[in-house]
């Protein structure tokens, strides 16, 4: 199996870091794309490699749904798998993340089953 081409999204390093650890823990081969923000990740994000996109909300320059948002609206990026990563933890930030094209939605702490767990959902439908 190919390794899993993963853009992940979030202001903080050690975040990052601790999703790709969490990530080979429970099994997936990871080949990650780190970006700070919502405007480093749009530099960074190739439609033809990137499998998967796993973003936070709240970041400096460009924030997670406004990221999700561009990512929607551009015809090679739209059909990205992509999971919000985040401390926003309310029933209507849930539905709003969902609403701005939102695969699905992980809030923070999160354990390694949970994250293979939402993977798994969202890469059977892509």
């Amino acid at each position: 199996m190919a390794a899993l081409k993963v853009l992940i999204v979030d202001d903080s390093l050690v975040m990052r870091k601790l999703i790709v650890k969490s990530l080979k823990e429970v099994g997936f081969e990871v080949d990650p794309i780190e970006a700070s923000d919502g405007k480093d990740a749009l530099r960074k994000l190739d439609p033809k490699t990137v499998n998967l996109i796993i973003s936070d909300w709240n970041m400096p320059q460009m924030d997670g749904l406004s990221f999700v948002k561009k990512v929607r609206e551009n015809k090679d990026t739209k059909r990205i798998p992509i999971i919000m990563l985040t401390t926003e933890g309310s029933m209507a930030k849930f539905e709003e993340a969902l609403n701005s094209g939102v695969d699905d939605y992980i809030t923070k702490p999160f354990t390694p089953d949970k994250l293979k767990k939402k993977l798994e959902k969202v890469m059977g439908k892509s």
